[in-house]
């Protein structure tokens, strides 16, 4: 696909997801994400627990969003937006004046092929546009059952400017998601947005 009609159809896509989301966002000015929130288990008991906070979910899969929808419904939640699109185009779509307060990336793809690599989501240009949308102090929590996994996102995230890790915090919330009761084992980072002058 030519570059020119690549970049026409995200702009399109951009446009598309700014229209949805803006009306659905208005009045909320810190957001807790939850970047691949499949069938919405954590983020809807997350936003049970955390009523003050206005959370969204974002997945590729229709179906999966749906079924979170439904979930949050029964749960009464009135603090939960599920919105269908890639993460990186939602944060790019956030309004001007809605900063990421918390965001959470549970057990994403590892990808495990090195050829394969570029398609992970923690990668320096998505810290940048993470970084873009958040508040200082933000908060990034990463979790992952795959090492290799977690110790190329340690490393990625140890040489950006704008995040660091702290291993001072403790997890948030635990609710045991389908992948971490797969999992044998997992490691977790919390990770925090920071000035660039630090």
């Amino acid at each position: 696909m030519p570059i020119d009609v690549y970049n026409a159809i995200l702009d399109q896509r951009l446009s598309e997801l700014r229209e949805d989301i803006f009306p659905r966002l208005r009045g909320h000015s810190h957001l807790t994400l939850e970047i691949g929130s499949g069938h919405g288990h954590f983020l809807t008991a997350y936003a049970e627990a955390h009523p003050g906070e206005f959370c969204v979910g974002v997945d590729l899969i229709a179906d999966r969003l749906k079924r979170a929808e439904r979930k949050s419904d029964r749960a009464g939640s009135g603090n939960v937006l599920w919105v269908q699109a890639e993460a990186g185009l939602l944060v790019e779509a956030l309004p001007a004046d809605c900063l990421l307060s918390r965001i959470f990336v549970l057990f994403p793809d590892p990808w495990p092929k090195r050829r394969h690599w570029k398609n992970r989501l923690i990668q320096p240009s998505f810290l940048d546009v993470l970084a873009a949308k958040s508040r200082l102090g933000a908060q990034l929590f990463f979790r992952t059952d795959h090492r290799e996994y977690f110790s190329y996102a340690s490393e990625v995230i140890g040489a950006h400017p704008l995040w660091r890790v702290d291993e001072t915090l403790p997890w948030p919330f635990e609710l045991v998601t389908v992948f971490q009761q797969r999992a044998d084992q997992y490691q977790s980072l919390i990770v925090i947005r920071r000035d660039s002058h630090v």
